[in-house]
C-alpha cells in the first residue's frame, strides 16, 4: 500500500531521516517504535507532504507522492491525526469534524462520515455543539481521531494516540483503533507506550536516530532482547 525508497529528509542542514526503506501492506496495523527525536513525526510529515524529501520517493498504491502537497496526499486516501491532537478549540465539535471533511462536497458523504465516526466515539455525538477546548484530554483525543476519518481515508497515520491519557482512557482509544483497522481501514500507529502498540499491531518497525534498525512481527518483537531493555523496561 505504501513504499518508501531511501527517503532522506530534515530541516535545513539537518538530516532526520537516513535513507529510509519500508513497505507497508494494506489491511494491518503497523506500528512504528523510537525514542524522542528519532525521526518519528519527521516520517510522518514526510509521507503527508508537510514536508517534501531531499531524495528518495514514496509511493501510495502505486503512485509517486512525495511531490504533492499535503491536500492532494488527503485527496489520494491518507490522513493524519498529529501528535498532541491539535484540534480548533474554539469551534464546535461539529465544526472540527466538517473541517476534516473538507475534501467532501456531498452533504449525503459527510453526514454519513458524521454518523460513522460517531459510531465509533458515542460521546461525541452528545457534544455537537461544545466547543472543542472544553473537552477533556481523552475527548479531544477521540476527536482528533474521528476529524482524522472525516475524510474516509484507506490509510491512517496516528501520532502518539496515548499521549497524556489516563491508562484507562488510552486503553479505550486503542480499542477504537481496532475497531477502524477491522473495518478495513490501514493504521501506521507511532506510539512510545510500546507495549500497547505491540499488543495491537501485526508488523513493526524501530526507528533510531534517523534509521530503521529492525523490523519484524510483532511477536518477534515482543520477545527481541533490544526492544525489551529499550522500550518494554526490562
Amino acid at each position: 500500500m505504501l513504499v518508501l525508497r531511501n527517503v532522506q529528509t530534515g530541516y535545513g542542514n539537518i538530516l532526520a531521516l537516513k535513507g529510509i526503506s519500508l513497505r507497508l501492506d494494506s489491511g494491518k496495523i503497523i506500528t512504528l517504535l523510537g525514542a524522542n527525536g528519532a525521526g518519528k513525526t519527521t516520517m510522518l510529515k514526510t509521507i503527508m507532504g508537510i514536508l517534501h524529501p531531499f531524495s528518495g520517493s514514496i509511493e501510495f498504491e502505486e503512485k509517486e507522492i512525495h511531490r504533492f502537497s499535503p491536500q492532494k496526499v488527503v485527496s489520494m486516501g491518507l490522513s493524519l491525526v498529529p501528535e498532541g491532537r491539535r484540534i480548533f478549540p474554539h469551534l464546535t465539535l461539529y465544526e472540527n469534524l466538517k473541517i476534516g471533511a473538507y475534501i467532501r462536497w456531498n452533504k449525503a458523504e459527510i453526514t454519513e462520515g458524521f454518523q460513522e465516526v460517531t459510531g465509533y466515539f458515542p460521546v461525541l455525538a452528545e457534544r455537537g455543539k461544545q466547543l472543542g477546548g472544553t473537552l477533556s484530554g481523552g475527548e479531544q483525543q477521540m476527536l482528533a481521531i474521528a476529524r482524522g476519518l472525516m475524510s474516509r481515508p484507506r490509510l491512517l497515520l496516528l501520532d502518539e494516540p496515548s499521549m497524556g491519557l489516563a491508562p484507562a482512557v488510552a486503553g479505550m482509544v486503542f480499542d477504537i483503533i481496532q475497531k477502524i483497522n477491522r473495518k478495513g481501514t490501514t493504521v501506521f500507529l507511532v506510539e512510545q507506550n510500546a507495549q500497547m502498540a505491540l499488543s495491537i499491531a501485526q508488523e513493526g518497525f524501530v526507528l533510531e536516530t534517523g534509521s530503521i534498525v529492525l523490523e519484524d512481527n510483532t511477536r518477534n518483537l515482543l520477545g527481541n532482547e533490544m526492544v525489551r531493555k529499550a522500550y518494554l523496561g526490562e
